[in-house]
């Protein structure tokens, strides 16, 4: 296993590392999950990633357990959470969000669920239109200060946002984000190649991306159509089937091209573009969903 630092940070990930969203507690099981976290940590894999919205919690709650069941020693792996959406549903106005309330409730929370005493990386899902950003950094600077969390960061937000937060932490002598988590793969570049260079150059965040293979697209799985096993033909799921077709035109030739290619060189073509992902020096670590060892 390789290992990059995390931005400017002094802490190293593994190269890939293992997502929970739409997998564990949905698609993937106790005993499931107790082999894949196995399987990985052997491999060299030392980051660990979810959320407080992942299966309404059960995905947290599920890790933990298995971590705790393994007995994987805690300064040997890093576990996050994010918080945006709550770990209900229909959640409360104050089950959501970036206010300093929830911050610290989900953290709490996710504390609980994970079955450990801190999170190693802790990140705002998305941006919050109701709450100021001076708010969220304060709430979560006073969790790295009380031990809860070690680093905080953001996912999916605009680069102006990230900057804002990062010249707020900086003014006033707070920790600052330290770490973005953007989808990145050969279909979707612009935001972290164009609108994130100069954030990074400047503040030198790390990058933790996800969805590599875009949703299972740049394997070529569904070039012969949506299986029932597969991310896409999962119920409750609909939704990106949906926001996938919408671009199914460009898209398709794209990924026929790429997957021809690929086969020519007599390479995997999954393989192929999660290295692709790796060979971008900003990457910290790059997030695989898997439901197989």
């Amino acid at each position: 296993m390789q290992y990059r630092r995390m931005g400017r940070s002094g802490l190293k990930l593994s190269a890939v590392s293992l997502g929970a969203w739409a997998t564990f507690g949905e698609r993937v099981g106790r005993s499931e999950a107790r082999e894949l976290i196995a399987q990985a940590y052997a491999a060299g894999v030392n980051f660990f990633d979810n959320a407080e919205s992942y299966a309404h919690g059960e995905a947290e709650r599920l890790m933990g357990d298995v971590i705790a069941d393994l007995r994987l020693p805690r300064d040997a792996y890093c576990v996050s959470s994010k918080v945006m959406w709550g770990s209900v549903d229909a959640p409360r106005p104050t089950q959501m969000g970036l206010s300093r309330k929830h911050v610290s409730e989900a953290c709490h929370q996710a504390l609980k669920r994970l079955r450990v005493e801190y999170l190693d990386l802790y990140l705002c899902h998305r941006p919050d239109p109701d709450t100021p950003v001076e708010e969220t950094v304060w709430a979560m600077d006073a969790l790295i200060r009380q031990g809860k969390v070690l680093y905080w960061g953001t996912s999916e937000w605009p680069a102006e946002q990230i900057a804002y937060a990062c010249r707020v932490a900086q003014t006033h002598h707070l920790h600052g984000p330290s770490v973005e988590q953007p989808q990145y793969n050969l279909l979707c570049r612009e935001r972290v190649e164009l609108e994130y260079a100069p954030l990074i150059a400047e503040w030198g965040l790390g990058l933790t991306v996800f969805s590599p293979l875009a949703s299972g697209q740049l394997s070529g799985k569904y070039r012969q159509g949506i299986g029932a096993d597969t991310r896409l033909g999962t119920p409750g799921y609909e939704w990106l089937q949906r926001q996938l077709s919408a671009e199914e035109g460009r898209r398709a030739t794209a990924i026929e091209r790429y997957v021809q290619a690929a086969q020519r060189l007599e390479l995997s073509p999954a393989v192929a573009a999660i290295a692709w992902c790796l060979r971008n020096p900003q990457v910290s670590t790059v997030l695989l969903g898997a439901t197989r060892p």
